[in-house]
């Protein structure tokens, strides 16, 4: 840990490891979107290695979910995406597939948050955006999070960048997270290894990090 101008800095995973100042954001694990990934069972398990680390060692666990709006009330960047994700040419053809009440929205039956632990909806990619997740953080004094879930090309790169902005130390656990397109996926990965915001790890190490004793 180095210390300047009256700030600790973490430099290592081991010291950013520290259920005072880190937290665990499950980026959108739900029914709907597992089915899409072709890993699917292999990210599950890792992700619920993780968290059970996490919460043997006392890390405090953010969850999100990723909601459709009806679209009668959605707007232009809502409706323009529900077109290109469905691969559709009209709005009146779309389905909203992850409305809050429908089976694919829930959080996926192996891995359901405790009562101790945050889940947080949201209609955007960032997990910033829209939420109560950074004033959770910042009340909390966390300074760095490590990130997991899916889909790593499509919201996890926006929230990772988007921590980094805010200031906090994104890290990322690169095999607990799943991609509905493997390539575009370690094109992010590379993108953000090349920016150098993000810290990257796989789940061994980071569990072994989260249960050793305090």
């Amino acid at each position: 840990m180095q210390n300047a101008f009256g700030l600790k800095l973490p430099q290592t995973l081991d010291e950013m490891c520290d259920p005072r100042t880190m937290a665990l954001i499950v980026y959108d694990m739900q029914i709907g979107i597992l089915r899409q990934i072709r890993n699917g069972p292999e990210i599950i398990s890792n992700v619920i290695e993780v968290v059970q680390a996490a919460r043997n060692g006392g890390y405090r666990v953010f969850f999100t979910r990723y909601m459709t709006l009806p679209k009668e009330v959605a707007g232009v960047a809502q409706l323009r995406m529900a077109m290109a994700w469905q691969r559709i040419d009209s709005p009146e053809n779309i389905q909203t597939a992850f409305h809050r009440d429908s089976p694919g929205f829930q959080l996926i039956p192996e891995l359901p948050a405790l009562p101790t632990e945050a889940v947080f909806d949201r209609i955007t990619m960032s997990a910033f955006e829209g939420t109560p997740m950074n004033i959770a953080l910042r009340d909390c004094g966390i300074v760095s999070v490590a990130v997991l879930g899916v889909a790593l090309e499509v919201g996890i790169e926006p929230t990772v960048r988007h921590a980094a902005d805010l200031g906090y130390i994104p890290i990322v656990v690169t095999d607990a997270c799943g991609a509905g397109h493997p390539e575009a996926a370690e094109r992010s990965l590379e993108s953000l290894r090349f920016a150098g915001d993000a810290v990257m790890t796989d789940t061994t190490t980071i569990s072994r990090l989260l249960r050793r004793p305090k």
